[in-house]
């Protein structure tokens, strides 16, 4: 090992596992560097729980079986981060609300499980918008994550990290570990792997098993991975994923060798362009950014080809009634009666149980959620809002069914801007749900999609380029990645200043 004991924390997953193999430098001497990270990262409050003992433990354990002589793991000697959003047993599980505040799992998410079967160890559990619901880490109890990077300007206005894994973004961007697991809904792994200039994939839906994951909205949440770059995604998606019978919507289906399949050539490949993604006033740079997307993948040996997909305006109104009408259903179970927090007013009755403990123990948007989702699915208005709007995302499924036969990938921007400074649309919400416009559509499809960062945007931030990919073909999503991570040349990073 170098004398600089942080370069270690310069390396990805791929590069940590490699190193850990030949002996380069010991599983503890990666967990040691990343928890120093950890604990000198405070200002950027990404970690709501660090467990340094654990990732320690875990590398522990590799270190005995390298000396041992033994099969190592996918991602053996590799700590990373979890988002709070997955049930780590006997650690505090919170969702980034006051609600869940104090609760300590007695078992294990099935994908944590996963990584830790891998070889991979916890650095502790990473902040979140609360209950996932954000698009700019502000509304967790915990307070919100700052994002390692600031405008070129010479302002030094805190940015969003994106959301809701934020605190994964953050923490990755900013070195604090290798890679970290996220969840995405409508876009909550790409918006802040772009905000960040990071990396991350939604698989297709059913890919990654939830159980023991927090739901929010039960028929689009999906876990995956967030990293350095395209290879490191790969290598942890590849440890994440799989049948879970315990998962009723998991995907009965082989883990196909990701990391083995990638390959940045793209001939014989088509490329589609949706027309409808060209938005009225869109921000020059990422204007810009798509375009030299559109000329990387070119080189790289692709056919660009023009595609419609008609319903994408109606995306976003459709996700705003599906996802809080799934949200209030699934945050019933909140009620202080067997876990996390109970306010019992003097001589309250069960409702005043009831009513105390959620206006004590959920923020403002998720109150805000759970409200629009009741309302959606009440007697009245179930015609008119949730049924039409599941309708909608079958229109929206089946656009992208017909594009799929005319293309093998499509790309598109990942969000409609950089990030901006944390306040600045915390006012209007609508305004906030406006950063999902493009990632939502893959999301009600169920489609695999992932952010890869383009450069930099005039103020010195990250841009990200979305692909989306057809069911199932999360290789063909790596690949096209690949190709365009390996034009871009991102290399920039967030200047130290925490």
């Amino acid at each position: 090992m170098s004398d600089n004991a942080n370069d270690v924390t310069e390396l990805g997953v791929a590069a940590i596992r490699d190193g850990v193999a030949k002996g380069d430098f010991s599983a503890r001497e990666v967990a040691e560097a990343f928890n120093a990270n950890v604990a000198a990262a405070g200002e950027l409050n990404a970690f709501i729980v660090a467990t340094p003992d654990m990732a320690l433990e875990a590398a522990g354990r590799v270190d005995a079986d390298r000396a041992a002589g033994k099969a190592l793991g996918k991602m053996a000697g590799v700590p990373i981060g979890m988002k709070d959003l997955f049930a780590t047993n006997g650690v505090q599980t919170t969702a980034a609300s006051h609600i869940l505040e104090g609760f300590s799992p007695q078992y294990e998410s099935t994908v944590s499980q996963k990584l830790w079967d891998a070889g991979a160890g916890m650095l502790g559990k990473l902040n979140l918008d609360q209950f996932a619901m954000g698009s700019s880490n502000e509304t967790s109890y915990f307070g919100n994550v700052i994002s390692p990077w600031r405008r070129n300007d010479g302002g030094n206005a805190p940015l969003a990290p994106g959301g809701s894994s934020g605190g994964s973004s953050s923490a990755v961007a900013a070195r604090l570990c290798p890679a970290a697991t996220g969840t995405d809904t409508g876009g909550s792994i790409r918006q802040p792997a772009a905000f960040t200039g990071i990396t991350g994939i939604k698989p297709t839906y059913g890919r990654c098993s939830r159980w023991g994951i927090v739901a929010f909205a039960s028929s689009l949440d999906q876990a995956g991975p967030m990293a350095r770059d395209v290879r490191d995604c790969a290598i942890m998606l590849e440890a994440m994923a799989g049948f879970d019978p315990k998962d009723a919507t998991s995907l009965d289906m082989p883990v196909p060798e990701w990391e083995a399949g990638l390959t940045a050539d793209m001939k014989g490949k088509k490329v589609g362009i949706p027309r409808e993604y060209r938005m009225d006033g869109m921000d020059a740079d990422v204007a810009k950014s798509w375009e030299d997307g559109i000329a990387w993948l070119r080189d790289a040996g692709a056919e660009i080809v023009d595609i419609s997909l008609p319903h994408t305006k109606y995306a976003l109104p459709a996700y705003y009634i599906i996802a809080p009408a799934e949200a209030s259903s699934n945050l019933a179970r909140y009620d202080g009666v067997r876990y996390g927090l109970r306010d019992l007013p003097e001589g309250a009755g069960l409702q005043d149980m009831y009513a105390a403990t959620r206006a004590a123990g959920f923020g403002a948007e998720v109150k805000r959620r759970i409200l629009i989702g009741t309302y959606v699915l009440s007697a009245g208005f179930y015609d008119a809002y949730y049924t039409q709007a599941q309708k909608v995302r079958t229109l929206i499924s089946h656009d992208f069914k017909n594009a799929f036969t005319e293309c093998d990938v499509i790309l598109a921007p990942t969000t409609p801007s950089a990030s901006f400074a944390l306040g600045e649309k915390s006012g209007d919400p609508l305004e906030m749900y406006l950063n999902d416009v493009f990632s939502v559509p893959a999301s009600l499809a169920g489609l695999p999609a992932m952010s890869v960062p383009a450069g930099l945007n005039r103020e010195g931030l990250p841009l990200g380029l979305q692909i989306i990919g057809n069911a199932f073909d999360e290789q063909g999503v790596l690949n096209a990645g690949l190709a365009l991570e390996q034009r871009a040349g991102f290399t920039a990073k967030p200047e130290k200043w925490w």
